[in-house]
């Protein structure tokens, strides 16, 4: 039996209130997921259970489960595919929001969704390489000196260092957006100073920057 080791947020989706309510559907889901994730050091941080068709794509509570994801670095689990969604190119959007995800029925998708991507990944940068080298070629050609102190490779350079400081920015953005809402409600419940407010993260295993363990100038960095 596979040992199964860190957090998983559990979704489930039934298709009527009826069966919400009635627990048709839901248990087999949740029998399910329990079953794949018995043995091993793991922990289901959170279920949610959505009441909505699978053809629409509106639906809060996967995108709660999704934010909780990315907040906990856990690993969202469902019992079939279908209770994503029926639409492949929904489907692929999630997988390319970063958030791991693991569908019971199909079990080896994400593995393979991760060679692919990897595949274009590698097939793309073949390409920046190939064009790189003939930018070079062409600028020998002209009679352009390359060495450290190039300008068109310090520009190309430069603006590849803008692009990654951009992500870096558009990245603790993000992180800043899912978590000040958890932090708002550890305030109102009694935390007042930062240290406090870095405990309860710590407590509620919620990892920090480069998943190391908060404090409060982290805090103060965050809220700043």
């Amino acid at each position: 039996m596979t040992q199964h080791r860190g957090k998983f947020i559990a979704y489930y989706r039934v298709s009527t209130k009826k069966q919400g309510q009635s627990g048709l559907g839901l248990e087999s889901q949740q029998t399910a997921v329990r079953d794949y994730l018995n043995g091993g050091r793991w922990k289901i941080v959170a279920e949610l259970t959505e009441v909505e068709t699978g053809k629409r794509r509106d639906r809060p509570e996967l995108e709660r489960a999704l934010q909780l994801c990315k907040i906990h670095n856990a690993t969202l689990v469902v019992a079939k595919l279908d209770r994503l969604a029926r639409n492949v190119a929904f489907v692929s959007a999630l997988m390319e929001s970063g958030v791991e995800f693991i569908a019971l029925d199909c079990p080896q998708m994400n593995k393979f969704t991760i060679h692919v991507l990897a595949a274009v990944a590698e097939h793309e940068a073949a390409l920046i390489s190939q064009r790189t080298k003939a930018a070079l070629a062409a600028a020998r050609a002209r009679g352009v000196k390359l060495g450290w102190v190039n300008p068109e490779i310090a520009k190309h350079a430069s603006k590849g260092a803008a692009i990654a400081n951009k992500r870096r920015s558009r990245e603790a953005a993000e992180r800043r957006e899912r978590l000040l809402p958890v932090i708002e409600e550890i305030k109102a419940a009694g935390a007042i100073s930062l240290r406090e407010i870095a405990r309860e993260l710590n407590a509620r295993e919620i990892p920090a920057p480069r998943q190391g363990l908060w404090s409060a100038t982290q805090v103060m960095r965050l809220l700043a």
